[in-house]
Protein backbone atom coordinates (compact mmCIF):
# COMPACT_ATOMS: atom_id res chain seq x y z
CA UNK A 1 0.00 0.00 0.00
CA UNK A 2 1.81 3.33 -1.01
CA UNK A 3 2.62 5.15 1.87
CA UNK A 4 2.15 2.63 4.50
CA UNK A 5 5.89 0.52 4.99
CA UNK A 6 4.67 -3.41 5.70
CA UNK A 7 7.27 -6.18 6.32
CA UNK A 8 6.21 -9.37 5.02
CA UNK A 9 8.49 -11.17 7.67
CA UNK A 10 6.82 -12.72 10.26
CA UNK A 11 9.65 -14.88 11.26
CA UNK A 12 10.45 -12.86 14.46
CA UNK A 13 6.97 -14.12 15.48
CA UNK A 14 6.52 -17.49 14.64
CA UNK A 15 7.31 -20.49 16.65
CA UNK A 16 7.66 -24.17 15.00
CA UNK A 17 4.94 -26.53 16.73
CA UNK A 18 5.77 -29.27 18.87
CA UNK A 19 3.25 -32.11 20.42
CA UNK A 20 3.39 -34.22 23.53
CA UNK A 21 2.24 -37.71 24.44
CA UNK A 22 -1.23 -36.33 24.79
CA UNK A 23 -1.12 -34.00 21.74
CA UNK A 24 -0.83 -30.46 23.44
CA UNK A 25 1.89 -28.02 23.21
CA UNK A 26 5.15 -29.37 24.18
CA UNK A 27 6.37 -27.77 27.13
CA UNK A 28 9.25 -25.88 25.71
CA UNK A 29 6.87 -24.50 22.59
CA UNK A 30 4.29 -23.70 25.01
CA UNK A 31 6.66 -21.25 26.85
CA UNK A 32 7.74 -19.59 23.53
CA UNK A 33 4.46 -19.24 22.40
CA UNK A 34 2.98 -17.62 25.70
CA UNK A 35 6.56 -15.83 25.43
CA UNK A 36 5.80 -14.39 22.12
CA UNK A 37 1.82 -12.98 23.09
CA UNK A 38 3.43 -11.08 25.96
CA UNK A 39 5.90 -9.35 24.33
CA UNK A 40 4.58 -8.74 20.53
CA UNK A 41 0.72 -9.72 21.14
CA UNK A 42 0.58 -12.48 19.13
CA UNK A 43 2.44 -15.97 17.73
CA UNK A 44 2.26 -17.61 14.50
CA UNK A 45 2.29 -21.45 15.12
CA UNK A 46 3.22 -22.65 11.98
CA UNK A 47 2.55 -26.55 10.97
CA UNK A 48 0.07 -26.84 14.09
CA UNK A 49 -2.56 -28.34 11.84
CA UNK A 50 -1.74 -31.54 9.73
CA UNK A 51 -2.59 -31.26 5.81
CA UNK A 52 -5.66 -33.74 6.54
CA UNK A 53 -6.85 -31.33 9.35
CA UNK A 54 -6.34 -28.54 7.65
CA UNK A 55 -8.24 -29.79 4.50
CA UNK A 56 -10.96 -31.00 6.91
CA UNK A 57 -11.50 -27.02 8.29
CA UNK A 58 -11.24 -25.79 4.61
CA UNK A 59 -14.72 -28.27 4.06
CA UNK A 60 -16.52 -27.17 7.01
CA UNK A 61 -16.04 -23.44 5.81
CA UNK A 62 -17.25 -24.59 2.05
CA UNK A 63 -20.32 -26.00 3.27
CA UNK A 64 -21.44 -23.35 5.45
CA UNK A 65 -20.58 -21.05 2.23
CA UNK A 66 -22.51 -23.01 0.33
CA UNK A 67 -25.27 -22.34 2.88
CA UNK A 68 -27.96 -20.06 0.87
CA UNK A 69 -29.22 -19.50 4.77
CA UNK A 70 -25.86 -18.49 6.18
CA UNK A 71 -25.42 -16.40 9.61
CA UNK A 72 -23.44 -13.76 7.76
CA UNK A 73 -21.04 -11.57 10.42
CA UNK A 74 -22.46 -8.40 11.43
CA UNK A 75 -19.41 -6.96 13.36
CA UNK A 76 -17.57 -5.51 10.46
CA UNK A 77 -17.38 -5.18 6.79
CA UNK A 78 -21.49 -5.72 6.24
CA UNK A 79 -21.12 -4.08 2.67
CA UNK A 80 -18.08 -5.97 1.87
CA UNK A 81 -20.64 -9.21 2.75
CA UNK A 82 -23.28 -7.72 0.48
CA UNK A 83 -21.60 -7.36 -2.61
CA UNK A 84 -19.68 -10.85 -2.18
CA UNK A 85 -16.55 -9.16 -1.32
CA UNK A 86 -15.96 -11.25 1.79
CA UNK A 87 -17.80 -13.85 3.71
CA UNK A 88 -17.70 -13.64 7.49
CA UNK A 89 -19.78 -15.86 8.44
CA UNK A 90 -20.96 -18.09 11.51
CA UNK A 91 -20.40 -21.42 11.46
CA UNK A 92 -23.56 -24.21 13.25
CA UNK A 93 -22.78 -25.53 16.20
CA UNK A 94 -22.65 -29.19 14.26
CA UNK A 95 -21.05 -32.32 15.48
CA UNK A 96 -18.34 -31.95 12.43
CA UNK A 97 -17.77 -27.74 13.27
CA UNK A 98 -17.67 -28.71 17.43
CA UNK A 99 -15.15 -31.93 17.25
CA UNK A 100 -12.90 -29.64 14.75
CA UNK A 101 -12.70 -26.42 17.36
CA UNK A 102 -12.46 -28.60 19.91
CA UNK A 103 -9.71 -30.44 18.80
CA UNK A 104 -8.05 -27.62 18.27
CA UNK A 105 -8.82 -25.67 20.78
CA UNK A 106 -7.45 -28.75 22.99
CA UNK A 107 -4.18 -28.91 21.45
CA UNK A 108 -3.44 -25.03 22.26
CA UNK A 109 -5.45 -25.96 26.10
CA UNK A 110 -1.90 -24.63 27.69
CA UNK A 111 -2.86 -20.87 25.49
CA UNK A 112 -6.02 -20.39 26.26
CA UNK A 113 -5.89 -21.33 29.87
CA UNK A 114 -3.49 -19.24 30.42
CA UNK A 115 -5.32 -16.56 29.57
CA UNK A 116 -8.91 -17.67 30.22
CA UNK A 117 -10.54 -19.59 33.05
CA UNK A 118 -12.86 -22.66 31.82
CA UNK A 119 -15.88 -20.08 32.76
CA UNK A 120 -15.13 -18.16 30.05
CA UNK A 121 -17.33 -17.80 27.10
CA UNK A 122 -17.01 -18.92 23.61
CA UNK A 123 -17.46 -15.52 21.53
CA UNK A 124 -17.83 -17.49 18.44
CA UNK A 125 -16.86 -19.72 15.39
CA UNK A 126 -16.41 -18.29 12.11
CA UNK A 127 -15.14 -18.27 8.41
CA UNK A 128 -13.36 -15.46 7.30
CA UNK A 129 -12.94 -15.28 3.37
CA UNK A 130 -12.46 -12.54 1.47
CA UNK A 131 -12.08 -12.50 -2.29
CA UNK A 132 -11.09 -9.99 -5.20
CA UNK A 133 -12.45 -6.45 -4.78
CA UNK A 134 -12.57 -6.47 -1.41
CA UNK A 135 -11.76 -3.29 0.72
CA UNK A 136 -8.50 -3.35 3.39
CA UNK A 137 -10.07 -2.78 6.70
CA UNK A 138 -8.89 0.05 8.99
CA UNK A 139 -5.84 -1.00 11.12
CA UNK A 140 -8.33 -1.45 14.65
CA UNK A 141 -8.22 -3.01 17.85
CA UNK A 142 -11.26 -5.29 18.54
CA UNK A 143 -13.11 -5.24 21.68
CA UNK A 144 -10.69 -5.69 24.63
CA UNK A 145 -10.47 -9.16 27.13
CA UNK A 146 -10.31 -11.40 24.30
CA UNK A 147 -7.81 -14.01 22.90
CA UNK A 148 -8.41 -15.11 19.20
CA UNK A 149 -7.04 -17.35 16.51
CA UNK A 150 -7.09 -17.85 13.02
CA UNK A 151 -6.10 -21.05 11.67
CA UNK A 152 -4.72 -21.06 7.52
CA UNK A 153 -6.98 -24.14 5.70
CA UNK A 154 -5.07 -23.87 2.87
CA UNK A 155 -1.33 -21.87 1.60
CA UNK A 156 -2.54 -17.69 1.79
CA UNK A 157 -0.14 -14.97 -0.44
CA UNK A 158 0.35 -12.02 0.37
CA UNK A 159 -1.85 -11.00 -2.77
CA UNK A 160 -4.62 -12.72 -1.07
CA UNK A 161 -4.59 -10.56 2.19
CA UNK A 162 -3.03 -12.47 5.27
CA UNK A 163 -4.16 -10.95 8.30
CA UNK A 164 -2.00 -7.42 9.02
CA UNK A 165 -0.67 -6.97 12.96
CA UNK A 166 1.53 -3.82 14.21
CA UNK A 167 3.10 -6.37 17.04
CA UNK A 168 3.93 -4.58 20.46
CA UNK A 169 1.29 -2.60 20.27
CA UNK A 170 -1.39 -4.75 22.70
CA UNK A 171 -2.06 -2.85 25.55
CA UNK A 172 -1.15 -4.34 29.68
CA UNK A 173 -0.11 -2.92 32.94
CA UNK A 174 2.76 -0.20 32.26
CA UNK A 175 2.69 -0.77 28.58
CA UNK A 176 2.19 2.99 28.42
CA UNK A 177 5.67 3.81 29.80
CA UNK A 178 7.21 3.15 26.47
CA UNK A 179 8.46 5.79 24.35
CA UNK A 180 8.76 8.44 27.07
CA UNK A 181 5.09 7.68 28.86
CA UNK A 182 3.50 8.50 25.65
CA UNK A 183 3.27 5.25 23.76
CA UNK A 184 -0.64 4.99 23.71
CA UNK A 185 -0.71 8.76 22.32
CA UNK A 186 1.91 7.42 19.46
CA UNK A 187 0.44 4.18 18.56
CA UNK A 188 -3.08 6.09 18.09
CA UNK A 189 -0.67 8.73 16.12
CA UNK A 190 0.66 6.05 13.78
CA UNK A 191 -3.06 4.78 13.33
CA UNK A 192 -4.41 7.61 11.86
CA UNK A 193 -0.96 8.19 9.92
CA UNK A 194 -1.79 4.42 8.43
CA UNK A 195 -5.59 4.60 8.23
CA UNK A 196 -5.22 7.95 5.89
CA UNK A 197 -3.60 5.62 3.49
CA UNK A 198 -5.80 3.07 4.08
CA UNK A 199 -8.62 5.45 2.94
CA UNK A 200 -6.64 6.61 0.13
CA UNK A 201 -5.77 2.83 -1.09
CA UNK A 202 -9.35 1.79 -0.81
CA UNK A 203 -10.78 5.24 -2.73
CA UNK A 204 -8.48 4.63 -5.75
CA UNK A 205 -9.14 0.67 -5.97
CA UNK A 206 -12.81 1.80 -6.06
CA UNK A 207 -12.12 3.91 -8.91
CA UNK A 208 -10.35 1.41 -11.12
CA UNK A 209 -12.97 -1.23 -10.41
CA UNK A 210 -15.41 1.20 -12.24
CA UNK A 211 -13.74 0.32 -15.39
CA UNK A 212 -12.48 -3.24 -14.49
CA UNK A 213 -12.91 -6.68 -16.26
CA UNK A 214 -11.65 -8.93 -13.42
CA UNK A 215 -13.77 -6.98 -9.91
CA UNK A 216 -16.35 -4.81 -11.87
CA UNK A 217 -18.17 -3.05 -9.52
CA UNK A 218 -22.36 -4.03 -9.42
CA UNK A 219 -25.25 -2.38 -9.10
CA UNK A 220 -25.41 0.58 -6.22
CA UNK A 221 -21.87 -0.86 -4.81
CA UNK A 222 -20.45 2.22 -5.48
CA UNK A 223 -23.08 4.16 -3.31
CA UNK A 224 -23.02 1.82 -0.52
CA UNK A 225 -19.14 1.93 -0.01
CA UNK A 226 -18.77 5.81 -0.48
CA UNK A 227 -21.74 7.56 -0.07
CA UNK A 228 -24.20 5.51 2.24
CA UNK A 229 -25.63 6.33 5.53
CA UNK A 230 -25.47 2.67 6.54
CA UNK A 231 -23.04 1.42 9.20
CA UNK A 232 -20.20 -0.27 8.35
CA UNK A 233 -16.38 1.02 9.79
CA UNK A 234 -14.28 -0.58 7.41
CA UNK A 235 -15.41 0.74 4.40
CA UNK A 236 -13.83 4.36 2.21
CA UNK A 237 -16.98 5.56 2.70
CA UNK A 238 -16.71 9.54 2.74
CA UNK A 239 -20.06 10.82 3.97
CA UNK A 240 -20.08 8.67 7.30
CA UNK A 241 -15.98 9.95 7.47
CA UNK A 242 -16.51 13.26 7.03
CA UNK A 243 -20.32 13.53 9.53
CA UNK A 244 -17.82 11.69 11.88
CA UNK A 245 -19.97 8.66 12.19
CA UNK A 246 -17.52 6.31 11.61
CA UNK A 247 -15.80 4.65 14.98
CA UNK A 248 -12.47 3.78 13.29
CA UNK A 249 -11.70 7.05 11.21
CA UNK A 250 -13.29 9.99 10.65
CA UNK A 251 -12.53 14.01 10.04
CA UNK A 252 -13.47 14.48 13.35
CA UNK A 253 -9.67 12.33 14.34
CA UNK A 254 -7.91 14.92 12.20
CA UNK A 255 -8.28 17.91 13.93
CA UNK A 256 -5.80 20.56 13.75
CA UNK A 257 -3.84 19.63 17.24
CA UNK A 258 -3.58 16.12 15.46
CA UNK A 259 -2.52 17.27 11.71
CA UNK A 260 0.01 19.21 13.54
CA UNK A 261 1.84 16.15 15.51
CA UNK A 262 1.17 14.01 12.30
CA UNK A 263 3.37 17.02 10.45
CA UNK A 264 5.63 17.56 13.29
CA UNK A 265 6.50 13.56 13.95
CA UNK A 266 6.66 12.81 10.18
CA UNK A 267 9.97 11.84 9.80
CA UNK A 268 10.01 9.52 13.10
CA UNK A 269 6.74 8.56 13.26
CA UNK A 270 6.65 5.60 10.65
CA UNK A 271 9.51 3.82 12.24
CA UNK A 272 7.81 3.77 15.63
CA UNK A 273 5.63 0.88 14.77
CA UNK A 274 6.44 -2.35 12.74
CA UNK A 275 3.13 -3.50 10.49
CA UNK A 276 3.51 -7.07 9.70
CA UNK A 277 1.36 -8.97 7.03
CA UNK A 278 1.22 -12.71 7.04
CA UNK A 279 1.08 -15.21 4.52
CA UNK A 280 0.15 -18.35 6.73
CA UNK A 281 1.26 -21.76 5.16
CA UNK A 282 -1.43 -24.06 5.31
CA UNK A 283 -1.82 -25.68 8.86
CA UNK A 284 -0.43 -22.19 10.48
CA UNK A 285 -2.63 -20.70 13.35
CA UNK A 286 -2.21 -17.44 14.73
CA UNK A 287 -3.07 -16.49 18.17
CA UNK A 288 -3.73 -12.63 18.92
CA UNK A 289 -4.79 -10.35 21.40
CA UNK A 290 -7.70 -8.51 20.70
CA UNK A 291 -6.11 -5.02 21.55
CA UNK A 292 -3.61 -5.78 19.13
CA UNK A 293 -3.73 -3.34 16.35
CA UNK A 294 -5.12 -5.32 13.17
CA UNK A 295 -6.50 -5.39 9.99
CA UNK A 296 -8.14 -7.49 7.10
CA UNK A 297 -6.26 -6.13 4.18
CA UNK A 298 -7.91 -6.87 0.92
CA UNK A 299 -7.49 -9.91 -1.74
CA UNK A 300 -6.03 -8.59 -4.80
CA UNK A 301 -5.81 -11.83 -6.35
CA UNK A 302 -8.63 -13.97 -7.93
CA UNK A 303 -8.20 -16.47 -5.49
CA UNK A 304 -10.53 -16.28 -2.49
CA UNK A 305 -8.64 -16.15 1.14
CA UNK A 306 -9.91 -18.42 3.75
CA UNK A 307 -9.65 -18.59 7.80
CA UNK A 308 -11.17 -21.02 10.23
CA UNK A 309 -11.58 -18.54 13.21
CA UNK A 310 -12.50 -18.80 16.86
CA UNK A 311 -12.31 -16.14 20.21
CA UNK A 312 -12.55 -16.57 23.78
CA UNK A 313 -12.71 -14.36 26.28
CA UNK A 314 -9.95 -13.71 28.56
CA UNK A 315 -12.12 -11.22 30.83
CA UNK A 316 -15.34 -10.08 31.78
CA UNK A 317 -17.05 -8.61 28.48
CA UNK A 318 -20.35 -7.45 28.31
CA UNK A 319 -22.47 -8.78 26.49
CA UNK A 320 -23.53 -5.72 24.15
CA UNK A 321 -19.49 -5.02 23.79
CA UNK A 322 -19.08 -8.64 22.99
CA UNK A 323 -22.18 -8.50 20.14
CA UNK A 324 -20.46 -5.11 18.58
CA UNK A 325 -17.12 -6.67 18.26
CA UNK A 326 -17.89 -10.34 17.41
CA UNK A 327 -20.78 -12.77 15.41
CA UNK A 328 -21.74 -15.83 17.75
CA UNK A 329 -24.11 -18.80 15.69
CA UNK A 330 -27.79 -18.31 16.79
CA UNK A 331 -26.76 -21.98 18.04
CA UNK A 332 -24.60 -20.39 20.38
CA UNK A 333 -26.45 -17.77 21.48
CA UNK A 334 -29.43 -19.53 22.48
CA UNK A 335 -26.67 -22.31 23.84
CA UNK A 336 -23.70 -20.30 25.05
CA UNK A 337 -20.44 -22.47 25.56
CA UNK A 338 -17.62 -22.04 27.62
CA UNK A 339 -13.55 -22.79 26.89
CA UNK A 340 -14.27 -25.59 29.26
CA UNK A 341 -17.22 -26.90 27.56
CA UNK A 342 -15.23 -27.18 24.09
CA UNK A 343 -12.35 -28.51 25.87
CA UNK A 344 -14.07 -31.43 27.00
CA UNK A 345 -16.65 -31.81 23.62
CA UNK A 346 -15.88 -34.92 22.36
CA UNK A 347 -18.00 -35.85 18.94
CA UNK A 348 -20.57 -38.60 19.73
CA UNK A 349 -19.49 -41.96 18.24
CA UNK A 350 -20.60 -45.94 18.46
CA UNK A 351 -19.44 -45.58 22.28
CA UNK A 352 -21.73 -43.29 23.69
CA UNK A 353 -19.28 -40.75 24.42
CA UNK A 354 -20.52 -37.77 26.32
CA UNK A 355 -20.80 -33.97 25.93
CA UNK A 356 -21.39 -31.19 27.69
CA UNK A 357 -24.82 -30.11 28.73
CA UNK A 358 -24.50 -27.00 26.70
CA UNK A 359 -24.19 -29.05 23.83
CA UNK A 360 -27.42 -31.17 23.46
CA UNK A 361 -29.74 -30.44 21.40
CA UNK A 362 -27.23 -28.41 19.24
CA UNK A 363 -25.11 -31.12 17.70
CA UNK A 364 -26.92 -31.90 14.65
CA UNK A 365 -27.98 -28.54 13.42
Amino acid sequence: MKGLKVSSDTSAYEVRAELDADGRLAAPCLAAALGMIDRHGLVILTGLMSEAEADEGLGLIRQTIEDPGRDKCTFASEVDNRYLRRDFCALPASTPVMDFASRLTRRLEGVFTEYCGRTHPLLEVITLTSYLGSSHQYIHRDPPGVISLIAAVEDITEQQGGTLFVPGTHKFGGAEKRHGGQAYALMELWRRQANIRVLMHNLAKLWLMRTSDTAPLAPGELRDRVFSARWDDHQPNLLRFVLGKNSQFSLAMLGPKTLWQLFRRRKTLPGMFHAVQTAPRKGTVIIYRSDLLHAGPDNRSATPRRFFGLSFARDIIDRDEWLDGYSPHPDLRANPLSLGDVLDYRAPSGTGAARPAALAGMAEN
